[in-house]
Formats: structure tokens, C-alpha cells, sequence
């Protein structure tokens, strides 16, 4: 026979156990002020020897909170991912939420409403949404992401209609840029990062502006995929012109792949070539020579994610509009100004 299942404890059994009403073992439970402090031990007490564990889901019900948020990842191995979700992770901590992640394999229109019906399953509070380009079946520049009452969308280009926060990628790159022309090249060569991703069109968009306002030429782009292998690949093609002096790379480890590259074709860093990146991952400091890139604050983004979420969810007002964290240029090694013959 199977072992019958033990009675969970009740609220009532908690009442008759401290010798109080189920009225006040409530108000004890749900963290009311009220209860003097003889009696809110003696029920405390009696919740511990009888093993009572309070009902998660009617309290929340009760109080209009499920002290929940959800997060919506595609990439949690991509750079400055990890650091965000642990800083949302850290906030939502300290404000009393707990973080539910969903972490779709796929980037389509179907996972992200998928995600979202399932966070509503979940009963979250709100949802963070991080989402560095268009889902990859969306043609539709307009495409619209799912209902839901408190939301913020991290690196998006969904416009003003939502709380978005970024990395202001332009500034960050104008002053990498602007270093390296000050150093004295004639222009700036790049690297971009996959062609859908937002991040990389406003770091492009932004190198063009820079070289255009200051009359240089704008040389052709060579084009990456966020990996040192097409880092490398793209220098190849790149250092075949002996007048790239500079380059810029839209992340650090592209950066890697063109520092191998000018090693392999014997263009000595930073004598014959500058090279900055972006991001300034841990390991940028130890690249052989240490790496000149723009520091992206992902923790500091993190933490702005849930202030702002959690001031809507306080205030129960929407909020709008893009919030971009500020970035650093950290100058090492890699660039100086070019060899004069």
C-alpha cells in the first residue's frame, strides 16, 4: 500500500497550536505591523514546530505582488551577458524580488512570444528583455513585442514606445575614433560585428560620422561576427593595404583575431598598426599588447534594467524612452601614433 501523504499544516492548526486567531496568524505571515511582539513569537514559534509553510501563491494574490521578475536572454555565453544578468540578478535581491530566466534557444517572432506567455505563466511582476537584434525571421523593422504591463528591453531599437536601456555606443566609439586621429593616422579602418546586431550598427554608423566630420576617408569595412576567428579572417583582408595604419574592431575579441593576424603578416602592434576594441572583457588587459578598448559598464546596465523596473512596478506609471549607460576609452599598448618613414 502507498505510504499515505501527511496533512499540510493549515493556518487554523498554527492558530490553535500558539493559542490565537487564524485572523492574527495571518497578519504574522504576511508581515504586518500591529502584532506585539510576545505573540508574533509565540506564533513564529509554533509555524517552526509544526513545520507551516505560508501559501506563496495567495499572498501574493493578496498583497497585488509576486515579488517575481523575468528575464528574457538569447545569448547567455555572448560578452557582457553574463555580467548584466548577474546585476540584475544582485538588484533584484536587494529590492526583494526573486528572477525567473528564460533563455530561448532560438531568435524568432514564435520564442519571443513563447517567452512571454510563459513568464505569464510564471506570474512575474515585470520582465527585463534582453535582445541585441530583430528576430531572425522578422523581416518587419516594426516588429512588436508582446504585451506586458512593466518592461524593460536592453539593447534594443524598438523605439520610443518602451524603457529602453543601452550602452551609448556613440560616444564610446567616437572616442575611440577620435584617439586614434589624434594620434596623427590619416584615417580609421574597421571591423564590424554581424550585420543584424544593433550594437554593431550604431558602432559602424558612428566610425562613419566620425571620419566624415573630420574629412578622412571612409575606407570599406571589413566584416566580423563577433568572434576572434573573423577577426583574424577580416584582417587578413585588411592589412593587404599597406596604408592601414588603425583599426577599429566593434569588440575585443575580433581585436584578438586582428592582433594574430598582424603577428602572422608580420605588422608589429602598435609600430606598424593601432588597434582599439570595445567592451574591455576581463582578459583585454592581457592580450599581448595589452589592448586599447572602449569599457562597457554591463553591470552598471544591469542595475539601471531594475531600477527602472522596479520604479514602475512601485509607482505603477509606464515608462518610456532610452536610458544609456556611459562608456570609458582605456588606453594601453596597442595604439601609438604611425611610424613615420
Amino acid at each position: 500500500m502507498p505510504a499515505r501523504r501527511r496533512r499540510q499544516v493549515s493556518m487554523a492548526d498554527v492558530a490553535r497550536q500558539a493559542g490565537v486567531s487564524a485572523q492574527t496568524v495571518s497578519r504574522v505571515s504576511n508581515g504586518y505591523e500591529g502584532v506585539v511582539p510576545e505573540t508574533r513569537e509565540r506564533v513564529v514559534a509554533a509555524m517552526r514546530e509544526l513545520g507551516y509553510r505560508p501559501n506563496a501563491a495567495a499572498r501574493a494574490l493578496k498583497r497585488g505582488s509576486f515579488r517575481n521578475i523575468g528575464v528574457v536572454m538569447f545569448a547567455l555565453t555572448a560578452t557582457g551577458n553574463t555580467s548584466i544578468l548577474a546585476a540584475i540578478s544582485e538588484s533584484a535581491s536587494a529590492h526583494g524580488y526573486t528572477v525567473t530566466l528564460l533563455a530561448p534557444q532560438a531568435r524568432t517572432t514564435a520564442s519571443v512570444s513563447g517567452a512571454f506567455d510563459r513568464l505569464h505563466e510564471l506570474l512575474v511582476d515585470g520582465v527585463i528583455l534582453v535582445m541585441e537584434s530583430m528576430p531572425d525571421d522578422s523581416e518587419d523593422a516594426s516588429f512588436t513585442i508582446p504585451d506586458v504591463e512593466h518592461l524593460v528591453v536592453v539593447d534594443s531599437a524598438l523605439g520610443p514606445d518602451h524603457a529602453v536601456v543601452d550602452t551609448d555606443q556613440a560616444a564610446g566609439t567616437r572616442s575611440a575614433v577620435e584617439h586614434l586621429l589624434a594620434l596623427g593616422h590619416e584615417t580609421v579602418h574597421h571591423i564590424t560585428g554581424p550585420a543584424h546586431s544593433y550594437s554593431a550598427q550604431r558602432r559602424e554608423k558612428a566610425w562613419r560620422e566620425v571620419l566624415t566630420e573630420t574629412g578622412r576617408r571612409v575606407p570599406e569595412p571589413a566584416h566580423g561576427d563577433w568572434s576572434a576567428g573573423s577577426g583574424y579572417q577580416a584582417a587578413l583582408a585588411l592589412l593587404k593595404d599597406p596604408s592601414c595604419t588603425a583599426v577599429f574592431c566593434a569588440n575585443d575579441e575580433m581585436s584578438l583575431g586582428l592582433l594574430h593576424a598582424a603577428q602572422d603578416l608580420g605588422r608589429h602592434v602598435p609600430e606598424d598598426l593601432s588597434v582599439v576594441g570595445f567592451d574591455d572583457i576581463p582578459l583585454a588587459a592581457d592580450f599581448a599588447p595589452p589592448l586599447t578598448t572602449v569599457h562597457q559598464d554591463f553591470a552598471g546596465m544591469g542595475r539601471a534594467c531594475m531600477a527602472r523596473l522596479v520604479r514602475m512596478m512601485s509607482t505603477g506609471v509606464a515608462e518610456t524612452g532610452q536610458e544609456l549607460v556611459p562608456t570609458s576609452l582605456v588606453v594601453r599598448a596597442s595604439t601609438a601614433a604611425p611610424r613615420r618613414f
